[in-house]
């Protein structure tokens, strides 16, 4: 008889989502997370609001973990790494380390969902400073202190007078190999301007992109509200050099509407970090035997209709996993893989009957 139960890696809101489908139809779900909570990257890194209508992460981190407490067909287990794996779809075995003693949890099919890593702007480069520099940060360090309503500046902690943001820093790189866009980067750093402007009125901030890539709703919810209502400043252009200057950062470039060199003075520099393939997911394509696409995200087989088969029966993946994703696309990639899960783990059913 085939296992009916099903596995979901990662507890970010993909794996939630798909913990919840699951359980919903009346399958057992047993959702795997190496750290003690859940909330994926959301959670970990402190979101302090979502893109793009300002909500509150706690609280809607909350809403959707809510239904997961108590429900007889949902079992978590937190601080818990899978280490391998073996058998096929019906019958899989995963080797795990969970509270430091080995386990093996057995399950029909499995659901990968272990998001992605933010880009580390010095591991390539050093062109932005960003291990030089204190007053040069990540999306990931200001939203840490947005959430603190603590915006200054580290090197003195005085509040900035101007700030600037810098666009697609480890995304749309060929140099560096990550030939994509990270799909939430501009959405985010938009809602940050916006939140910068909410906590320090008198600062001056400003925008250098590429070009803006809003999706969906974006453009009107966060991209035209920056520049009209919160006075944001965008500047198409392309930020070569960071250094330092006095007691300020002056950073070098090009004006790509005018045509002619760019230096500004600045305060404080935001680099606007892409995506990358998390470490978790590289060990998990390693562990299941999954093919991986060019930037070693987790590659889908089933076309635009189906997003979540892997090459591997029985293994789906949702999420930033199989690469750049938002909230949105995210949760419905989960919700997806459930169904795709339980329709294997039945079919298996069927021709073991």
């Amino acid at each position: 008889m085939a296992n009916q139960d099903i596995v979901i890696i990662g507890g970010g809101p993909a794996g939630i989502e798909a913990a919840k489908g699951i359980a919903d139809l009346g399958y057992k779900a047993i959702l795997v997370e190496k750290r003690d909570r859940l909330g994926g990257n959301p959670d970990e890194q402190q979101y302090a609001a979502l893109t793009p209508d300002l909500r509150d992460t706690e609280e809607a981190l909350e809403e959707m973990i809510a239904p997961l407490r108590d429900n007889p067909n949902i079992e978590v287990k937190y601080n818990t790494l899978v280490t391998g794996a073996e058998g096929a779809l019906g019958d899989f075995t995963l080797k795990a380390v969970s509270m430091g003693k080995e386990i093996d949890i057995k399950a029909g099919a499995v659901i990968i969902s272990t998001g992605f890593q933010h880009f580390d702007p010095g591991r390539e480069t050093q062109k932005y400073g960003y291990y030089e520099h204190d007053d040069v940060l990540t999306l990931t360090d200001a939203e840490k202190m947005l959430k603190a309503h603590n915006f200054v500046r580290p090197s003195n902690g005085e509040k900035p007078k101007r700030i600037c943001f810098i666009q697609c820093v480890g995304s749309r790189d060929r140099q560096i190999g990550n030939e994509y866009c990270s799909k939430v980067c501009c959405g985010i750093s938009s809602k940050q301007a916006i939140e910068v402007r909410q906590q320090v009125p008198d600062c001056k901030v400003y925008i250098f992109y590429i070009d803006m890539r809003m999706y969906g709703y974006w453009e009107n919810e966060i991209y035209w509200p920056a520049q009209e209502q919160h006075k944001v400043n965008y500047i198409k252009g392309m930020a070569t050099e960071i250094v330092k200057k006095g007691d300020k950062l002056l950073v070098k470039g090009e004006d790509t509407t005018l045509r002619r060199p760019m230096e500004v003075e600045m305060d404080m520099v935001i680099l606007a970090v892409g995506m990358e393939p998390s470490e978790g997911t590289k060990q998990m394509a390693s562990i299941f035997g999954i093919k991986q696409n060019k930037y070693n995200f987790l590659e889908t087989t089933g076309g635009p209709l189906d997003t979540v088969s892997t090459n591997v029966p029985g293994v789906f993946a949702a999420g930033a996993c199989t690469g750049p994703a938002d909230l949105e696309d995210s949760v419905s990639a989960g919700g997806l893989a459930a169904m795709k899960a339980i329709a294997s783990v039945r079919k298996a059913e069927m021709a073991t009957a």
